[in-house]
């Protein structure tokens, strides 16, 4: 059976939308648990999945079979009146990257099929980062709490960012015609990040926003600027509920 990890509005709160987290290469369910508080403090659901078992010599079956499962994690969030919308995958490392796979795939089922995407922390197709323990938590964060988290649990898959992502994978998130809205956030100091690349991609979608992250790492959701992106990742939420036009608009100032 599969399990989730669900953080859920405060109560007496109407829930504003279903957020589903995929982490990413060697990561739990619990490396999010700090976001994903964040998000629900927000009044979202929020269901944080397992990372997705990506096999590079089948990654067409790889790909439904996550397909499937991301389609149980957001039916079985369901209450008395359904899923509550909009409802947002969001992606990180290479969870990012199958989700931006899946969503590029024509025979995609319409059911499990989000409202908008947050694509963060995607690799370059030269990504690796050989090295300790040490040199791995440079990569990943130089927040002291998300090192401490990563280091204090024994289900984290050390080494991991050393594996190497599957070529057709990154191919086929990088060319994915992703047709929902998309924010797509990266750490200028990711050394894993294909700038040019993102760059790219944000460009050939016809919904996407391109977030640079000041002095972020790899894990971007979870560095020392954790609170700006989330910041940034509700407003993109509050922008969609609002038919993408933002709810602030900043008039010539200062800053």
């Amino acid at each position: 059976m599969t399990e989730y990890t669900d953080h859920h509005a405060p109560e007496g709160l109407r829930t504003r939308g279903t957020i589903v987290v995929v982490p990413g290469r060697g990561e739990t369910r619990a490396t999010y648990a700090r976001f994903g508080k964040r998000l629900a403090a927000d009044a979202y659901r929020v269901r944080v999945v397992d990372a997705p078992d990506l096999d590079a010599d089948d990654l067409t079956g790889s790909l439904i079979r996550f397909g499937a499962r991301l389609a149980d994690a957001v039916e079985d969030t369901a209450a008395q009146d359904g899923v509550v919308r909009p409802v947002v995958l969001v992606g990180a490392g290479t969870g990012a990257g199958a989700v931006a796979a899946l969503l590029g795939r024509e025979e995609t089922p319409a059911a499990p099929r989000p409202d908008a995407v947050v694509l963060a922390g995607l690799p370059g197709h030269a990504a690796t980062a050989a090295g300790t323990w040490d040199h791995e938590l440079d990569v990943r964060t130089f927040c002291p709490v998300h090192r401490g988290t990563l280091t204090d649990d024994s289900e984290v898959r050390r080494g991991s960012l050393d594996d190497a992502v599957p070529d057709a994978l990154l191919t086929a998130a990088y060319d994915s015609e992703v047709d929902v809205p998309a924010l797509i956030l990266i750490g200028d100091a990711d050394p894993l990040a294909d700038r040019d690349a993102l760059v790219r991609a944000a460009k050939s979608l016809p919904r996407a926003r391109l977030s640079v992250v000041r002095g972020a790492h790899h894990d971007v959701l979870n560095d020392l600027q954790h609170r700006s992106v989330a910041a940034e990742t509700v407003t993109f939420l509050e922008t969609l509920r609002n038919d993408l036009v933002p709810v602030i608009a900043v008039d010539p100032s200062a800053w």
